[in-house]
């Protein structure tokens, strides 16, 4: 019998098993992740799981019995410690070995470490998965104070959802602006506002040189010289991909695995799939590597077709979301490369608009903000490569379709 074995157990590997099934599939399936849990939503950890809203049960993928329904093996809490190609076997580092006739690897990113003094003390977390939550979960008390190191969307998802829980909040960005890196200075601007009016401290321009504990107490020292007192500190600073095991087992790598339209590595029977790949975007003509959970199924159907014989490469849109306080953030596209950025409606005393990005007269991208019509109109006028009428865009009263060119 042929085996399917699948290293990562998170958004991709839990599509692509049940893809594989329904694709035809006959043969063997296992999926090996390195976290106890069964397969469950990465999203929520920094709202409905921190929050206490939603328990493990209520955010897995698939419920269990799926998994034994379509006859796949779960081997959990366990890592892949190499491969070996010439063999096409795998060895887990509690020792089993495992021949697969094809094998994926969906080994998703970890966290950033904050390279400082201190950032190893007990009160200060990251937030990945559900131990990490679960720990920051423990130290969540009414009037208890957060010091939150990074003002990207973890970060700023993370300061919501312990704000509504009576946190004091503080956010420490290096970058001149939260969300520089992913965001046009207006949308900064306007999630700076939304957070000081939800009663969270912002603090730009400034970097952590050192953690520093006094008792129960935390303290974040500063380049600046200020210092910022909490009973937990949470990291939230990026993520890098997990190449690790592509990079020994001599598979090409990139900013990522990389990977063709198909999801192929340079091994043609070892394929690749979400947040680690460095794939090739035919909308943006570039490659590129998504932290994203629609990337990740996506990529995972293809590889499933592939492998099925059915192929089917991948050209999927990109898009993310953010919830924030009473903010459904929805991105349709890449903004990277902008020049111009058009706003319909008001930004600066509402909390619904949406923006969107040109480069030229190409429209890259749009950052809506409850506003899912926008978002949906741009996903649409993206797939299908159209052009729009910038002033059309921009009258709030004007109607959507009548801007298409």
């Amino acid at each position: 019998m042929k085996n399917c074995v699948i290293i990562g157990a998170s958004h991709a590997g839990a599509q692509l098993c049940v893809s594989l099934r329904q694709g035809g599939w006959k043969d063997g399936i296992t999926v090996i992740g390195d976290e106890p849990d069964f397969p469950y939503h990465r999203p929520p950890l920094s709202k409905d799981f921190l929050s206490g809203d939603k328990e493990i049960d209520e955010i897995l993928i698939r419920p269990a019995s799926v998994y034994e329904t379509a006859d796949v093996r779960l081997k959990l809490g366990t890592r892949v410690g190499a491969i070996d190609r010439a063999a096409k076997t795998i060895l887990t580092e509690d020792g089993e070995t495992l021949p697969y006739d094809k094998l994926v690897l969906a080994t998703g990113a970890r966290v950033r470490q904050l390279p400082v003094e201190g950032a190893d003390l007990d009160g200060v977390y990251y937030l990945r998965d559900t131990n990490d939550v679960r720990a920051i979960k423990a130290n969540v008390a009414q009037g208890n104070r957060a010091v939150i190191i990074g003002g990207g969307y973890i970060g700023l998802e993370t300061a919501a959802s312990l704000r509504k829980q009576g946190m004091d909040v503080t956010v420490l960005e290096a970058m001149p602006r939260i969300l520089q890196r992913v965001t046009a200075p207006e949308l900064s601007n306007f999630y700076k506002r939304v957070h000081s009016e939800e009663g969270v401290e912002i603090v730009e321009s400034v970097m952590a040189s050192a953690i520093k504990r006094d008792g129960n107490s935390l303290s974040v020292q500063t380049s600046c010289d200020r210092s910022y007192a909490a009973d937990i500190v949470i990291v939230g600073i990026g993520v890098i991909p997990n190449t690790e095991l592509a990079e020994t087992a001599g598979l090409d790598i990139g900013n990522g695995i990389e990977v063709n339209s198909f999801c192929q590595t340079s091994d043609p029977d070892i394929y690749a799939a979400g947040d680690v790949t460095w794939h090739y975007n035919p909308i943006y003509e570039r490659h590129i590597r998504l932290e994203s959970v629609p990337n990740a199924t996506e990529q995972a159907k293809t590889v499933a077709a592939h492998i099925n014989g059915n192929p089917k490469p991948y050209n999927s849109l990109p898009w993310f979301w953010s919830d924030q306080f009473d903010l459904k953030l929805q991105i349709a596209g890449l903004s990277e490369g902008y020049d111009d950025i058009i706003i319909r409606g008001d930004i600066e005393g509402s909390r619904s608009f949406a923006a969107f990005y040109f480069k030229g007269d190409e429209i890259l991208a749009v950052d809506a903000v409850n506003s899912p019509r926008e978002f949906m109109f741009i996903k649409m006028v993206l797939t299908k490569g159209q052009s729009l009428n910038k002033a059309v865009l921009s009258n709030a009263e004007s109607d959507l379709k009548s801007a298409i060119i």
